[in-house]
């Protein structure tokens, strides 16, 4: 591909991405970081935990994003009676024209291109572990046979950060499972009285699809185009690496009340979310502030907090503005 074909269709991308943000901003007001945070991890072809209080729009952003997508969309309304045959599917017995008798396989909510597992805490573990398989390999198994779920494939998780009683806490594996970690916060009073004006009047917003599921597979390939230096790369491994307590260059805060920090995965997650972030912006490159602008929804749920950090109410956010200021070349 030729520097002018790559940079034709970065046009594209920047137009496409530009296009789902304005529709999906049509009838969701505010939380802009939250917004982007969700388009960037769709085409990077990773997921979402939202966490919010209640009512501050989690599910209605999932439901208008699959609005905005020609694609398929379920809801898994996550409870303690929840079954893993509830959301994967199971084996029933069907009756042929010939009357014979066979086992079919009936297909559950994981099946569709998007599915949104709301108030997934509330699932016994047991079921919430079923979404391991489908969330890392976009697979299913079923006894001895593997399914093949619909690509793009995007799971968008919501959990109430405030109630504890009946919930179940996502264990540290299945965290790492989600690209990003978005915090919802309160709306300001001007967006309050957008809210009210879009949602207790009479005339309703209606949105339309802009994007379908191939256009947002090959935006997340264009997405690995992006380049980052070899020096940059490595001051984002440094402040993966910084969030160990058992790393020499880690700050005192981070020995002192983290258990453990982001591996691997969090650094794809990292790089991934800088490169998508420097390609909306017009840069074919990505800069040091796209990296420390990702970094929070990158790697705030990969870090683990001992039992110090749990009783004084450290945040994983502000832990992560000390070790981007003090990684060299990443401060702003």
């Amino acid at each position: 591909m030729s520097n002018v074909e790559l940079e034709q269709k970065f046009e594209a991308f920047r137009a496409d991405f530009e296009s789902l943000r304005r529709e999906i901003c049509k009838a969701f007001v505010g939380q802009a970081d939250v917004v982007e945070g969700v388009l960037t991890a769709l085409v990077a072809g990773g997921h979402v935990l939202l966490e919010g209080l209640p009512g501050m729009g989690k599910t209605a952003l999932a439901h208008i994003l699959a609005d905005v997508l020609d694609v398929s969309f379920q809801r898994i309304q996550c409870t303690p009676d929840l079954m893993s045959a509830d959301i994967i599917g199971t084996y029933v017995i069907m009756e042929t024209p010939e009357g014979r008798r066979t086992f079919e396989f009936q297909r559950g909510p994981l099946f569709s291109n998007i599915v949104l597992a709301d108030q997934i805490n509330r699932a016994m573990p047991k079921t919430q572990s079923a979404l391991l398989e489908a969330m890392d390999d976009t697979t299913v198994t079923v006894s001895t046979e593997t399914f093949q779920l619909p690509l793009p494939y995007f799971v968008i998780a919501t959990q109430n950060p405030l109630e504890l009683e009946g919930t179940f806490p996502l264990p540290e594996a299945q965290l790492d499972r989600f690209l990003f970690k978005l915090a919802m916060h309160r709306p300001t009073p001007e967006e309050m009285e957008t809210i009210l004006d879009r949602t207790t009047e009479a005339e309703a917003v209606i949105t339309q699809p802009v994007v379908d599921g191939p256009r947002v597979l090959e935006m997340g390939e264009l997405i690995r185009h992006v380049k980052i230096s070899t020096d940059l790369r490595r001051k984002a491994i440094r402040l993966v690496t910084s969030t160990d307590p058992a790393d020499s260059a880690a700050p005192e805060p981070v020995r002192r009340y983290v258990a453990h920090g982001a591996g691997p995965r969090g650094a794809q997650a990292l790089v991934l979310a800088a490169k998508t972030r420097a390609l909306v912006a017009g840069r074919t490159e990505v800069a040091p502030a796209d990296v420390r602008g990702a970094s929070a929804m990158a790697l705030r749920h990969r870090i683990a907090l001992n039992f110090d950090g749990q009783a004084e109410g450290i945040s994983p956010d502000s832990l992560l503005d000390q070790i981007v200021s003090q990684t060299a070349g990443l401060a702003g």
